[in-house]
């Protein structure tokens, strides 16, 4: 299983597995970025949600992380705080592959795992 090289708590870490899977949706979607969000909503307060951006301009207020001279991914300033430090994986469990996010800010997780909480809030 390939990791991130190093991890760093105040970037956002990505796996050589989950590179290659954003880079093959970018190419399919003839995107040049994903957009990592945050929405309040679900059980916990929270929940992530990926886009995908054909034009950079179009975002305001941004962080923007590139990887592999290839990959970007762009981060609203706005959720870095809950965001700083997140590792994004891609995981195969059984028959089903999907992105997982491991943060460090979140503090519970809902039973169906696809929304959290953050730590004081």
């Amino acid at each position: 299983m390939m990791q991130v090289e190093s991890f760093d708590p105040t970037q956002l870490n990505v796996t050589d597995r989950a590179l290659e899977h954003i880079q093959r949706q970018l190419e399919k979607e003839n995107a040049r970025a994903v957009v990592l969000d945050i929405v309040e909503t679900g059980c916990n307060g929270y929940m992530y949600e990926l886009n995908y951006a054909t034009e950079l301009g179009e975002i305001q207020d941004k962080r923007i992380f590139k990887f592999n001279n290839e990959v970007m991914v762009i981060v609203a300033a706005e959720h870095w705080s809950i965001l700083q430090g997140t590792e994004i994986d891609y995981v195969t469990e059984g028959l089903n592959s999907a992105l997982k996010f491991k943060n460090p800010n979140a503090d519970m997780l809902c039973g169906c795992g696809e929304s959290f909480s953050i730590r004081g809030t």
